[in-house]
């Protein structure tokens, strides 16, 4: 807001306008949205604590899934009760630093995801590759380094986010068309050059998303040929089975990711806001809705555990009494 003449200060807080267009159907677009979120905290949290309950489930692949469920939990966190406050209060005001931090939040940990899910596709080509060699591959020490180099590299590219963010003046509206501080939707409104956000942006984004993309493109060509080497049809279908839930969780992530990425840089003009807005929550939404019941659905083990846990409370409650 402005100051004098030539100087302007950064507003103390933004008003986050939800879903333009749509504010007379708040209420029932949030009963759907409260939903998806309840189901996406009740099944990632189950499903941390199953596979930290059981010893079965002790392997790479489950820790990577254990990995990406955390990682669920908190870029949903981050931005649903927000918006519930929005569509059911119309508590729209968020502070200035608040706005930053979740913008931070959101765009870290959906990259620390995107390099998890880069992680599964490696972890699933040396299970098929490799498997009497797997689990001397990839040790307890291989899978703390990997995550921890995938987590330090999505936190330390969205440092500078803020930052950029930061420099920049507001001198117009601080109203945001959105139901979350998403760094495109901020910068949007200032009244400077934000041509060095879009060239950090996009820069994160051959980074992160499109470096990955290669990576788990490459590691199902690899998977491919690996699996129509084998000799028998039964093999082949229980080698490429043991990738289905991965490909979904891919799939889940990255079409909802896409559209949105491209929605805020070329198609601002076609795409109706609103579509853009929902499918924008869909993105940080869908995967940890969906994730765990496509796990949980695709996995034996997990079925199988599942099973086990709730006979085993069954038996011991059936004892107390």
């Amino acid at each position: 807001m402005l100051v004098s003449n030539n100087s302007y200060v950064a507003p103390k807080s933004f008003i986050l306008n939800g879903i333009p267009g749509l504010e007379r159907v708040h209420v029932w677009i949030s009963l759907p949205f409260c939903t998806m979120y309840i189901i996406s905290l009740v099944g990632n949290l189950g499903l941390v604590y199953l596979i930290h309950h059981e010893e079965s489930l002790h392997h790479p692949m489950y820790f990577f899934l254990a990995m990406l469920s955390l990682i669920d939990l908190v870029t949903c966190t981050t931005t649903l009760p927000n918006a519930l406050c929005i569509f059911w209060f119309n508590l729209k005001e968020i502070n200035f630093n608040a706005c930053l931090a979740q913008m931070f939040f959101v765009h870290g940990f959906t990259g620390v995801e995107s390099g998890v899910l880069m992680l599964m596709a490696l972890d699933r080509y040396v299970a098929i590759r490799y498997p009497l060699h797997y689990a001397t591959i990839l040790t307890n020490p291989i899978i703390a380094k990997a995550a921890l180099a995938t987590f330090l590299r999505g936190v330390l590219l969205m440092i500078p986010f803020p930052f950029l963010v930061k420099r920049l003046p507001f001198c117009q509206s601080n109203i945001i068309s959105h139901t979350y501080c998403d760094h495109m939707s901020v910068v949007k409104l200032s009244c400077a050059s934000i041509k060095i956000n879009v060239i950090y942006g996009l820069m994160v984004a051959l980074l992160i998303g499109v470096f990955d993309i290669c990576c788990i493109s490459v590691s199902y060509t690899m998977i491919l040929r690996a699996v129509v080497s084998l000799s028998s049809a039964d093999a082949r279908q229980k080698a490429f089975s043991t990738c289905t839930a991965h490909i979904s969780a891919i799939i889940i992530t990255y079409v909802p990711a896409f559209f949105t990425f491209f929605t805020h840089r070329f198609g601002g003009h076609t795409i109706p806001p609103s579509l853009h807005i929902i499918v924008a929550n869909l993105y940080l939404l869908l995967p940890p809705t969906l994730n765990p019941i496509v796990y949980g659905v695709k996995t034996k083990q997990i079925r199988d555990s599942v099973i086990k846990l709730f006979q085993g409370e069954k038996r011991t409650h059936i004892q107390d009494n």
